[in-house]
């Protein structure tokens, strides 16, 4: 497993899905719809599986002497590395919001969506959208990417549209929670984010091994 992963990270990955990962920095921002942030990195792993395509790196994986569901393993575990290197930013970028900056004027005058564990919970939901939606859809050929990409990107700007809107509709308030608020509210919707990462992980993963055993390389 490890050198599967290692082979995914030196070798197939794009520079800009390791750029992308600065984009968790966007949970500073006030005034601006910080779940984008998890789309752009998505985005950045987008570019590995593009350069990866270009470079037949399926193919070369195929013909080591791995079974076929390794290749697909690697690639989910290089997604999950990524994704899981961008949720330690956001985590902690989200703890000192809530923290050391839960009054600060600028973000308690802010209208979207405030940065709190709801927030992270709603960004666990969209990289487990993209494992889901893309990685699994890519596998349906090995080789064609648009259509799942397109998809994923319609599933995952309606998520944010509804994540921000809430909050504005009566009763939903408390998930904007600043600092320490409702925090009883914000872990529940935490967990739920991750279980839902954790089960189309898991889900699309064993959908992506079946797919690509049928496919003659």
């Amino acid at each position: 497993m490890r050198n599967i992963l290692l082979k995914e990270l030196k070798l197939s990955a794009s520079f800009l899905s390791y750029l992308f990962i600065l984009f968790g920095f966007m949970f500073f921002i006030p005034g601006y719809p910080i779940l984008c942030g998890v789309f752009f990195v998505t985005l950045g792993i987008f570019q590995s599986f593009q350069t990866a395509r270009e470079a037949n790196d399926i193919v070369y994986s195929a013909l080591l002497p791995i079974a076929k569901k390794d290749v697909v393993k690697g690639k989910y575990l290089f997604v999950c590395f990524i994704e899981a290197a961008a949720l330690i930013l956001m985590i902690i970028i989200t703890i000192i919001r809530m923290t050391a900056l839960a009054d600060s004027p600028v973000y308690r005058a802010n209208a979207l969506m405030n940065a709190n564990f709801f927030a992270l919970g709603m960004a666990f939901f969209i990289f487990g959208l993209f494992n889901w939606i893309f990685v699994a859809g890519f596998f349906k050929t090995a080789y064609k990417f648009a259509r799942p990409f397109v998809v994923y990107i319609i599933a995952a700007f309606a998520t944010i549209a509804v994540a921000e809107a809430l909050h504005h509709f009566p009763g939903f308030e408390l998930l904007n929670a600043f600092g320490s608020e409702h925090i009883v509210l914000q872990l529940i919707t935490l967990s739920t984010g991750i279980i839902t990462y954790f089960l189309m992980t898991v889900f699309s993963y064993k959908v992506a091994c079946k797919r690509f055993e049928t496919i003659d390389l």
